[in-house]
């Protein structure tokens, strides 16, 4: 069942919610829902999953531990953060060495991977955590400025045409709620992207024809909560809300390993 919040109980009504209501609603009547995608997925006893921005393969160490201990095989791509063609390629090559069903999980910008990827015939169901999940052609830009901009997005440094996101921004807006010495781990440990990254879209959008499942971070200060509301209810996806920052699949292992699970066709 959807934990479903009310974003008009969750945020103060004023000029600029109102306004990106409007916008989401408007949003809506451009990319129709396509109704016939079942969400029942077949059984599947391997993972993918792939890592956004800010981050490597390890960020999904949590999960990773507990699929494995529920009898799964699972795989973490290294995404080389160079151009979306490249780290499409990247997780095919992944999704090629599976010897049957497989569930495609990406977290943060790898929505982008996994909305591409996601059409491997390999691919059984695809799981978006705290994702963009863009629609075939889609400018994620464009319809990310269909909302209030999150805070984290004015953190991001550029050295040339590499990124990253400072310290300050990563601690407070991107790994908010967790142990501070933990968050400071993982800063050190962030990969950069490059900026050629960010200009790629997807040709496909997988969740079209893929049963789908996504998990909102209620208090994301990376991607906006209501784009993923917006997002995951545009594919008919199974969704869950947690009240996390956007790293869920850190701060909530247990719950993202069951929508996984449930992904999979497995019991939780």
């Amino acid at each position: 069942m959807s934990n479903h919040v009310d974003p008009r109980l969750a945020y103060p009504i004023n000029r600029r919610s109102v306004m990106s209501m409007g916008a989401a609603g408007a949003a809506a009547t451009l990319f129709q829902v396509n109704p016939t995608v079942a969400q029942s997925a077949p059984k599947a006893r391997n993972v993918v999953l792939v890592h956004g921005l800010f981050a490597d393969g390890s960020s999904w160490s949590e999960v990773i531990a507990r699929l494995q201990t529920a009898g799964l095989n699972v795989t973490s791509v290294q995404n080389p953060l160079t151009t979306l063609p490249e780290a499409v390629a990247s997780t095919e090559r992944v999704l090629a060495r599976q010897d049957g069903p497989t569930v495609l999980a990406g977290h943060s910008f790898s929505g982008m991977i996994v909305t591409q990827a996601g059409m491997h015939p390999n691919v059984s169901a695809v799981v978006y955590v705290a994702a963009r999940a863009p629609d075939a052609g889609e400018d994620y830009t464009e319809l990310a400025k269909r909302f209030p901009a999150p805070p984290a997005s004015a953190g991001i440094i550029f050295d040339g045409d590499e990124g990253r996101l400072s310290e300050a921004a990563f601690l407070r807006d991107f790994a908010g709620d967790l142990p501070r010495g933990k968050a400071k781990v993982l800063y050190a440990v962030q990969e950069p992207f490059q900026k050629a990254l960010l200009a790629g879209k997807t040709t496909h959008a997988a969740w079209r024809s893929k049963p789908s499942f996504y998990a909102v971070s209620t208090e994301d200060r990376t991607i906006n909560p209501d784009l993923e509301r917006f997002m995951a209810k545009r594919m008919s996806a199974k969704t869950i809300e947690l009240n996390s920052s956007h790293l869920s699949l850190i701060s909530h292992p247990e719950e993202i390993t069951r929508l996984i699970l449930e992904a999979a066709g497995q019991q939780a």
